[in-house]
C-alpha cells in the first residue's frame, strides 16, 4: 500500500471512472434511437448510417495518427475488425435505423435489443466458456416471456410493425454476434486503430445497402446535421469506445447486462421527446424482462 498521496489520488480518480463508465455508456447509448428519430425526418436510414461511420471512422484514423497508435501487427486484426464493425455498428444499427423510419416505436425497438444480455450469455457458453446455471436459465425463459407481452401488445397484427420487429431481432443478432466475436479476437487490437477499421467495416456494408435500396437523397436542415453531428461524436466514437473498454475488462454477458438498464431509459427519453406510451401490460413485460435478465447475469463473470 502506497503512503503518495499524488499517487493515491491517481487512484482514486481511475476507481472513479470504473465506476461512472458504465453510467455514461448507458446514457449515450440510449440516445442512439433518440438521434435517429430527430434525423431520419430528412435522410433515407441506410445512407444516414454510411455517411455517419464514414465521418466517425475518418475522425477516429485522424486520432490514431495524431496520437502515434501502433498500427495493427498482423493482417488478421484489421480483417477481425472490419468483420466485428460489420456486424456490431452496421447489422445492428441497420435494423435499428430502418425499423424507426418505418415508423416503429423508439421504446419498443430499444426493448428488443436490451434482450442482448439473454442472448450474449445464452452463446457465450458453447463459444467463450462462460457457463449457465438453472437460475440463469429461468432468466432466458422471463427474459423473452417478458418481450412477448409487450410486443403482443403494442404490435398488433400489422404486417408493416411486424416487419419493424423482425428488423431489430437481426439487429440484436448482429450486435450479439460482434460482441462475441470481438470478446474473442479482438483484445489484441489497438484500440484507436481497431475501432477506425471497424467504423470502416461497418461504413462499407451500408454504403452497399445504401447503393441497393436507396436514392442517397439528403435534406442538410439544422436538426438533421446537429443529429449527425451527435451521433458521430458521441454515439459511434463515445459509446462504442467505452463499450469495447468494458469487453476488454470483464466477461462478454456480465458487460452486455448493461443493456437491460437501456430500455427503461429509452423509454423515458422517448416519452419525455415524443409523447410515446406504453400501456400497463407492456410495462409489466419491460418488468418482467428486466428480472429475467437480472438472473441471467446475476453471478456470470
Amino acid at each position: 500500500m502506497t503512503n503518495d498521496p499524488s499517487q493515491r489520488s491517481e487512484s482514486d480518480r481511475a476507481n472513479s471512472w470504473i465506476v461512472v463508465m458504465p453510467v455514461v455508456f448507458i446514457f449515450l447509448w440510449s440516445t442512439g434511437w433518440l438521434g435517429a428519430k430527430f434525423g431520419l425526418p430528412y435522410v433515407e436510414p441506410f445512407n444516414f448510417l454510411a455517411v455517419r461511420f464514414s465521418i466517425a471512422a475518418l475522425l477516429l484514423a485522424l486520432f490514431a495518427v495524431a496520437t502515434q497508435a501502433p498500427w495493427p501487427g498482423i493482417r488478421r486484426q484489421i480483417w477481425d475488425a472490419l468483420l466485428v464493425g460489420a456486424l456490431l455498428h452496421g447489422v445492428y444499427l441497420a435494423g435499428v435505423f430502418w425499423s424507426v423510419a418505418q415508423g416503429f416505436p423508439v421504446g419498443i425497438s430499444a426493448l428488443i435489443n436490451g434482450l442482448q444480455p439473454v442472448l450474449t450469455a445464452l452463446l457465450a457458453g458453447p463459444y467463450l466458456g462462460e457457463r449457465l446455471n438453472q437460475r440463469q436459465w429461468l432468466g432466458i425463459a422471463l427474459g423473452f416471456s417478458g418481450v412477448a407481452l409487450v410486443i403482443w401488445d403494442k404490435l398488433g397484427p400489422l404486417e408493416g410493425q411486424m416487419t419493424g420487429a423482425l428488423a431489430n431481432v437481426i439487429g440484436l443478432v448482429g450486435i450479439t454476434a460482434g460482441t462475441l466475436y470481438q470478446k474473442r479476437h479482438g483484445g489484441g487490437t489497438n484500440l484507436r486503430w481497431g475501432a477506425a477499421f471497424q467504423l470502416c467495416g461497418a461504413a462499407g456494408l451500408l454504403w452497399i445497402l445504401t447503393l441497393c435500396f436507396e436514392t442517397g437523397a439528403i435534406i442538410w436542415s439544422a436538426q438533421f446535421i446537429a443529429s449527425l453531428v451527435w451521433l458521430v461524436l458521441a454515439n459511434s466514437m463515445g459509446a462504442f469506445t467505452l463499450f469495447y473498454i468494458l469487453i476488454r475488462r470483464g466477461a462478454a454477458a456480465k458487460v452486455a447486462s448493461l443493456f437491460y438498464l437501456v430500455p427503461p431509459l429509452v423509454a423515458i427519453e422517448a416519452w419525455i421527446l415524443f409523447g410515446e406510451s406504453l400501456a400497463p401490460v407492456a410495462i409489466f413485460g419491460m418488468a418482467v424482462t428486466a428480472g429475467g435478465v437480472a438472473l441471467v447475469t446475476k453471478g456470470t463473470s
